[in-house]
């Protein structure tokens, strides 16, 4: 009983490391902005609350720090911590509970006895799911359940982006997997998704002129099509060509050169300023919400981290971590309307993040007397005068005020945003 209750605390204790944003069912209601609204909200930011380049350095020290490390830097047991997943109900793709032959399968598959034991460096060729089990079967924990099922697949760690600096732990035992470390986040992705390099790759690699990627989702070809870039993709430049890598025979990577557009890529630090803040907000908005990345798509927290990547601020990549990437303002203890007029007097737009329980959001502005948040979010939670929860599906990135929902039939009080945050974080 003593382990089993260990286990389930270690499993709630890594989804809030290891995880992105972990709220399931935010609430929204929807604010639609004209164009004109969104300049004028820009136009309050402080363009100068970073110094950019020095930013700039040390976002790359982290990116590249998988490649100076000479281990995986999670402890064994943390970095074990999904297979506590089998002390509970789980339900799979056909949405039938997983068994404990399964768990044992894929627990064995893990091959930890071989945790860090020949370390190797890699790369990402493509952008890739990070998984907290060696298997892209799904977790579910009850899909009958609003909130329970799609998207929130709990083997879905996080997503990392093509031309992605890794370091290897290890493979599975069947070497279709390995589990890494990147930047952000640490977990299990497919083996044709890497390739190993050596230093005469990264020594090229590593030009110190880096682009950028300011539009989403376009294609990159070599010369056959590779991926969907997202916005914040990094991208070494050599001459007019830019970088990315392919694998030979023995999965070992090979430097190659690709063209992008102007309008898709831009020098890293993007500055700043009002033209590029609207220019990247355009690009997030309306994009599906994606649980931890799923199916090539952003939660809370990578919405905040891939819009500040461009100009050079690194962001943690789950929520609670990115309240410690500035200076952390308590609003816990306050009324609503104390909330709303703390967020007037402190709030700066545009590098202000609003903070609660598994959550979220980028602070834009004040419009009709209203702060206003940018977020990706999931689904409202509504309650009927018979007491009847239930949920209106939003799921994309979207604009809203500090209490979403407040307009909507069976807004539930409870259940008011607002009442739920904890602070905000003046970047």
């Amino acid at each position: 009983m003593i382990k089993n209750l260990k286990n389930l605390i270690l499993v709630a204790l890594s989804t809030l490391l290891f995880t992105a944003c972990s709220i399931k069912e935010p609430i929204t209601s929807v604010v639609a902005p004209k164009n004109q609204d969104i300049v004028e909200l820009s136009k309050k930011a402080n363009d100068d609350f970073i110094n950019q380049n020095k930013a700039t350095k040390d976002y790359f020290d982290k990116y590249f720090r998988p490649w100076s490390a000479s281990k995986v830097s999670y402890p064994k047991n943390e970095a074990m911590w999904g297979q506590s997943y089998k002390n509970r109900k789980v339900y799979l793709e056909n949405h039938q509970l997983a068994t404990k032959e399964w768990f044992d399968k894929v627990i064995n598959n893990s091959n930890f006895d071989e945790y860090n034991v020949v370390p190797k460096k890699a790369i990402t060729l493509k952008n890739t799911n990070v998984r907290v089990l060696p298997s892209n079967s799904p977790m579910f924990y009850d899909p009958t359940k609003p909130g329970e099922g799609f998207p929130f697949d709990y083997n879905q760690n996080s997503l990392i982006k093509i031309n992605t600096p890794v370091l290897v732990s290890h493979l599975s035992k069947d070497k279709a997997w390995a589990y890494i470390e990147s930047s952000i986040v640490g977990g299990w992705v497919e083996i044709n998704s890497i390739a190993f390099v050596n230093d005469e790759f990264i020594k090229n690699f590593k030009t110190t002129n880096y682009y950028v990627s300011v539009k989403e989702k376009f294609p990159i070809y070599d010369p056959i099509f590779r991926e969907y870039v997202k916005v914040s993709t990094i991208f070494p430049k050599k001459g007019d060509k830019y970088i990315i890598a392919k694998k030979d025979d023995n999965q070992n990577a090979i430097i190659t050169y690709i063209d992008l557009q102007n309008d898709e890529i831009e020098a890293m630090p993007v500055s700043f300023n009002s033209a590029n803040r609207i220019k990247l907000l355009n690009e997030l908005l309306e994009e599906p919400y994606g649980w931890g990345g799923l199916l090539n798509n952003r939660d809370c927290s990578s919405f905040t981290q891939d819009f500040f990547a461009p100009f050079g601020k690194f962001l943690h990549r789950n929520s609670k971590a990115q309240t410690t990437n500035g200076k952390f303002l308590d609003m816990s203890n306050l009324s609503l309307d104390e909330k709303k007029e703390f967020m007037k007097k402190h709030g700066v737009p545009f590098s202000t993040l609003v903070y609660l329980k598994g959550h979220i959001m980028l602070y834009v502005g004040i419009k009709n007397n209203e702060p206003l948040v940018v977020h990706n979010v999931w689904s409202v939670r509504l309650k009927d005068d018979t007491g009847r929860k239930y949920r209106h599906i939003i799921g994309k990135a979207t604009i809203t005020t500090l209490e979403p929902g407040k307009g909507m039939k069976d807004f539930d009080e409870d259940n008011n945003i607002l009442k739920k945050v904890t602070g905000i974080t003046i970047l």
